[in-house]
């Protein structure tokens, strides 16, 4: 797996998520959307995104990705990365 070629291709997944109101991502809590994504290599990639309560219910929301090529090593092991957005809109521990 290209790291790099499918870390920029999480940060699109995950950026679409952070552009969303807090209120619309309450309704995707305990979904998972798995999507097929395409490098610019052409090399495939399945992303599958993960909506959960962080500590309790409409509390702070955490919203994990997962990224692999569809190999046995990655499948088991993915490329992931996360953020947390608080009730008020704002990214729990970023500044």
């Amino acid at each position: 797996m290209d790291r790099s070629e499918a870390q920029a291709l999480l940060r699109v997944q995950l950026n679409d998520y952070r552009t969303r109101p807090y209120t619309s991502l309450t309704e995707l809590v305990g979904t998972s959307e798995r999507t097929e994504v395409v490098g610019p290599s052409g090399q495939p990639y399945q992303c599958v995104v993960n909506l959960m309560w962080d500590d309790k219910p409409r509390g702070n929301m955490r919203v994990l990705a997962a990224i692999d090529d569809g190999t046995f090593r990655t499948a088991v092991v993915p490329m992931t990365d996360d953020f947390i957005k608080a009730p008020d809109g704002s990214f729990v521990g970023e500044s």
